[in-house]
């Protein structure tokens, strides 16, 4: 394996590394109070990855087994234990915690704790997935239609 193409060909560098202080007020807030900060985005990473800080509350929430095609997925646990769905069992993970899913693999995140959790996760490519998160409380009362072709269009593909 080598490196990639170079994509900056300039003979000094930039200025261009970006700042976020752990402070900033999340991008997204749930109704039942999770929050999601987006450290990282497709479009700001030139499609490369995307990163998110996923906290979660006290009650249970998250996705239950999915894949991707397009997209692989990883979790790094910050705080709390997050369950996470390897494709075969689901695994209660602690701070330090890493699992990675390529595209394609079955995987699912949960916080059945009781407490409140936090992880990051990192997506590459970076896909944008902003919109999915945006948009994915307004499915609850959308038709099976809406729903198929909502996640469809984010490569969202159930078990």
């Amino acid at each position: 394996m080598s490196y990639p193409e170079p994509v900056y060909d300039g003979a000094d560098g930039e200025v261009s590394a970006r700042y976020r202080p752990a402070d900033q007020e999340p991008d997204l807030t749930y109704a039942n109070g999770n929050t999601v900060h987006y450290l990282a985005t497709g479009a700001g990473t030139f499609g490369q990855f995307g990163l998110y800080r996923w906290e979660m509350g006290p009650e249970p929430s998250g996705p239950g087994p999915h894949f991707h095609r397009s997209i692989s997925e990883s979790f790094f646990v910050l705080a709390g234990s997050i369950r996470i769905y390897d494709g075969t069992r689901w695994i209660d993970t602690a701070p330090g915690d890493w699992v990675h899913v390529p595209a394609g693999g079955l995987h699912g995140f949960r916080n059945e704790s009781g407490a409140p959790a936090s992880m990051l996760l990192h997506f590459s490519p970076g896909a944008p997935r902003e919109s999915y998160f945006e948009d994915l409380p307004g499915m609850a009362g959308a038709s099976q239609e809406e729903r198929d072709e909502f996640f469809l269009r984010h490569d969202n593909h159930w078990r």
